[in-house]
């Protein structure tokens, strides 16, 4: 006869403890027993106490007869949870750039916990975030190293598939509550002066030059400039139209229009049109169709290279940063420039507004010009200082006819 016992024999009879609840005993640990709704929940009290498994069952029973009670369901595997998350981002139109993104960064979050066998989103907690900012900001054979504020966008995004699953009511509790994300200091970034704009254009040709003086007349993203349509084109009115196609939107993902100044207008209404796309790539001979969009990859490369030549530092985004501070040394109010470039949150502005030190020395030079503009002659210091003297006396004598 076998010593082993059935998983039945190792179960004692139900004990009722309250209206809808018992408890029983399997293996030397307490379980409760109850409906709940329209299901039947047998669950560990994770106790081997009987006097703990009573007091915790009833506390169940006093939940269930206030309508309080919430069953804690089995959390969902990590991997169902980034999959579900994945299709939430597609059903809301995000751009398949985006997608990728988040796809990068919950790559290596899944790798992390398939090595400290974490199989449930409940199980995440702080030390396993710790662990995902020091892989991410070290890099590895098939990631390179994450600057500080890619580190801190990734870590933003898990919390954002945690709140997911919080709102999906995949789990109750937060296991990441007492997460802290601490934003990164901003590093400084290249800015042109204007006579650098101008030398890096006078280095390009077509096509690639009428991109980057597009990127460097209205402080665009290069995104705006690849999925920029003839339809978005007003010549009559002198408009650039910013907005949403089927397969991409702005950043922003609002719609705005930016003015055209005249070395725009000019080159716009002198351009031959190949098609949908304003901006299209070189015909080669392993690419011969015509009106192929232009590639952010190649558009930036190419601009490197000159920039190399000129020995300046910068990128594409470069553009974007010395248009804004051109705008702030003439003047341009923060509203109007806001609608410009797409942005609505000031601090984020209040980064772009730095001004080149050659229109900073030149700021300098002209308030230091007023300042020696303000300042009294000689001849209007010497009357000052006679007119003080007399003053002085005079109030002098007043004190001593008094004292007489």
């Amino acid at each position: 006869m076998s010593n082993n016992k059935s998983e039945s024999d190792n179960e004692q009879p139900y004990e009722k403890v309250g209206e809808f609840v018992s408890i029983f005993k399997r293996r030397e640990v307490w379980y409760v027993n109850y409906q709940h709704g329209a299901s039947q929940i047998r669950r560990s009290l994770k106790t081997k106490s009987k006097k703990e498994a009573r007091r915790r069952a009833l506390i169940i029973e006093k939940e269930i007869l206030a309508g309080e009670h919430k069953h804690q369901r089995r959390s969902p595997a990590v991997q169902d949870v980034v999959d579900q998350y994945i299709a939430h981002l597609r059903a809301e139109g995000r751009s398949q750039k985006t997608i990728c993104k988040y796809q990068f960064c919950f790559t290596l979050l899944l790798e992390i916990t398939e090595r400290r066998r974490i199989k449930r989103i409940s199980q995440f907690d702080v030390n396993l975030i710790d662990q995902y900012r020091a892989e991410r900001a070290k890099g590895g054979p098939s990631r390179k190293a994450a600057k500080p504020k890619t580190v801190h966008n990734d870590t933003v995004t898990t919390r954002q598939l945690v709140n997911f699953a919080l709102r999906r009511r995949m789990i109750s509790d937060d296991p990441l509550k007492d997460l802290k994300i601490k934003i990164p200091r901003r590093t400084p970034q290249p800015c042109w002066t204007r006579d650098e704009v101008d030398q890096i254009l006078q280095q390009a040709d077509a096509p690639n030059r009428d991109a980057l003086v597009f990127l460097a007349e209205t402080g665009a993203r290069v995104g705006e400039a690849k999925f920029l349509t003839w339809d978005d084109v007003d010549l009559h009115r002198r408009l650039i139209h910013i907005r949403p196609k089927d397969e991409w939107k702005p950043k922003s993902g609002d719609e705005r229009v930016v003015p055209m100044s005249e070395r725009l207008y000019k080159m716009l209404n002198a351009m031959r049109k190949n098609g949908r796309w304003v901006f299209t790539a070189r015909v080669t001979s392993r690419h011969p169709d015509a009106g192929r969009q232009i590639s952010e990859r190649r558009l930036l490369r190419y601009l490197k290279r000159i920039l190399k030549h000129l020995e300046l530092p910068g990128h594409l985004h470069t553009f974007r940063h010395s248009l804004i501070s051109f705008a702030a040394y003439e003047g341009i109010s923060e509203r109007v420039l806001r609608k410009w470039i797409g942005h609505v949150d000031r601090q984020i502005l209040d980064w772009y507004f730095h001004l080149a030190d050659a229109q900073s020395q030149e700021a300098m030079r002209r308030l230091s010009e007023a300042a020696e503009r303000n300042k009294p002659s000689k001849s209007e210091q010497k009357e000052d200082s006679t007119s003080a003297q007399s003053q002085h006396t005079s109030k002098g004598d007043y004190h001593e006819d008094g004292a007489n």
